[in-house]
């Protein structure tokens, strides 16, 4: 059985190695404080050093065969999948996951492997395009793009780093990872350790423990990678895309989310009711894609309050290791506090509250605001917490015009018994992903996953990422002579 907790170095070029800083991070459960483990952050100079490697491991890297590439991700999912118990645990005690929660993540990140030894053989694939130039070929080749920068979040953080590292290794490249300090184990170490036991060739995928403190924007302003990889809050999206920018660099961003979900006048209430329990609920709301805005058309407003404020009142909150939980705690204080924040502004603004939550440690159970103004403070805030917002449509069009009133476009869904003209609304909504009668957080390897406004750009999922990780190569070959005008 493996020993995570002691997994607290940095792999860089196929080593654990110790973060030079003098700094050290001490990793604690969220839910109780506990002590997991304290990590010796790296170095700005190690960071430098560990893009270099990268840099020249990515050569050898590109030259090696796809059964070689689809061999080592095989068992990578392999190891996934034999250690999946213990894993399971720490995601629950790093990330204050639920049981449930941790699983899905397990399964997602696994799901994401496996789809990725299909991605495998596209370096192999040339197209040939026919020409207008007599006596000429066109084949269209596709390459590794080089070393990708992968920074990932708190909140699903095996998941979210691996829909880029599995990608990325798969097609050639190299990758430089840092996860979210706070979750160091789940989002980084547990990785590495599973390509450490696939043979994966050293200096290919390397997992950075450190912070902003030590490191600043060298991740973005490194010449060593081609591309940034984040997922993570829109104002930081928005800093990292100005510097990508300036140096012509590519970005996959996945930001913030204000997703509505809405219940048009045609809609089964309670099944509605049972989705929106989980797509609220699910992490305590600590989702880019967690339902953010409840919109309802005005036959069903009453009838749907009264039906769900009783459903959330019996969800169990307290410790995520305990099976039955489903609100465990946020990640740290800082969020409590700015979630209770928000509570208490929109009671001053005079948001009516029909379910206040209650704190204890950094467990905040279900709050309910109904009678919303789409406009507010509240309305507009990615609240990423068990606070639930609930606002009246006056028509199924309204419904649309206000979930469209927001500058993010990450999901969203409507429940409506008529799905063709539930599709075509779907249409009408301005994010990159609609569900019609489900929840908000949907995912799949195999779907052209990300957003639009806000919400970020690029798209994660298999074929979609090639595309995002790789160059496209044009080879003419001209066979006949080609007369010239002059």
């Amino acid at each position: 059985m493996e020993r995570y907790e002691e997994l607290n170095k940095s792999f860089i070029n196929g080593e654990w190695t110790e973060g030079l800083s003098s700094r050290n991070y001490d990793n604690l459960n969220p839910y109780d404080n506990s002590f997991i483990n304290t990590i010796r952050l790296v170095t700005a100079k190690q960071l430098e050093q560990t893009y270099e490697i990268a840099k020249d491991a990515q050569k050898k890297w590109a030259k090696s065969s796809a059964p070689v590439r689809k061999e080592v991700l095989r068992k990578a999912a392999e190891y996934l999948k034999n250690n999946r118990d213990e894993m399971i645990k720490v995601i629950s005690r790093e990330t204050g996951g639920s049981i449930l929660k941790a699983n899905v993540e397990v399964d997602l990140t696994i799901g994401l492997v496996e789809e990725a030894i299909k991605m495998v053989d596209k370096l192999d694939e040339v197209r040939e395009i026919e020409s207008d130039i007599e006596g000429k070929i066109n084949r269209i080749h596709r390459l590794p793009l080089g070393v990708i920068t992968s920074i990932s979040p708190f909140n699903f953080p095996m998941n979210l780093s691996m829909r880029t590292i599995a990608p990325a290794i798969a097609l050639g490249n190299s990758v430089v990872h840092k996860p979210d300090i706070q979750t160091a184990l789940t989002g980084g170490s547990m990785i590495a350790k599973a390509f450490e036991q696939a043979g994966l060739q050293k200096g290919v995928f390397n997992c950075i423990l450190t912070d902003l403190e030590e490191i600043g924007d060298a991740m973005l302003t490194t010449p060593h990678s081609q591309l940034i990889s984040f997922t993570g809050s829109t104002p930081v999206g928005k800093h990292i895309g100005m510097i990508a920018g300036s140096l012509l660099k590519r970005v996959a961003l996945e930001l913030g989310g204000n997703n509505p979900f809405i219940v048009l006048a045609d809609a089964n209430v309670d099944r509605a009711i049972d989705a929106a329990i989980f797509g609220k609920f699910i992490h305590q709301g600590q989702i880019c894609m967690i339902i953010n805005r409840i919109i309802v058309h005005k036959n069903h407003y009453d009838e749907f309050i009264k039906k769900f404020t009783e459903r959330v009142k019996s969800l169990p909150y307290g410790d995520p290791m305990e099976p039955t939980t489903v609100i465990g705690p946020l990640i740290n204080e800082i969020q409590v506090e700015k979630a209770l924040s928000l509570i208490e502004d929109a009671k001053k603004d005079g948001a009516k509250i029909v379910l206040e939550g209650k704190r204890e440690g950094n467990v905040l159970s279900p709050t309910i605001f109904v009678d919303v103004d789409n406009k507010s403070k509240l309305a507009q805030t990615e609240l990423f917490s068990p606070i639930a917002t609930i606002i009246k449509a006056e028509s199924d069009d309204h419904a649309i015009e206000m979930a469209n009133d927001t500058e993010f476009g990450l999901s969203s869904s409507i429940f409506t018994e008529d799905l063709s003209e539930g599709e075509q609304l779907g249409l009408k909504i301005e994010s990159g992903m609609t569900h019609l009668n489900d929840q908000t957080v949907n995912d799949s390897p195999t779907i052209p996953f990300g957003g639009s406004k806000s919400s970020g750009m690029g798209r994660f999922g298999n074929p979609w990422v090639v595309e995002e990780f790789t160059i496209t190569k044009w080879i003419s070959i001209q066979k006949g002579y080609r007369k010239f005008p002059f």
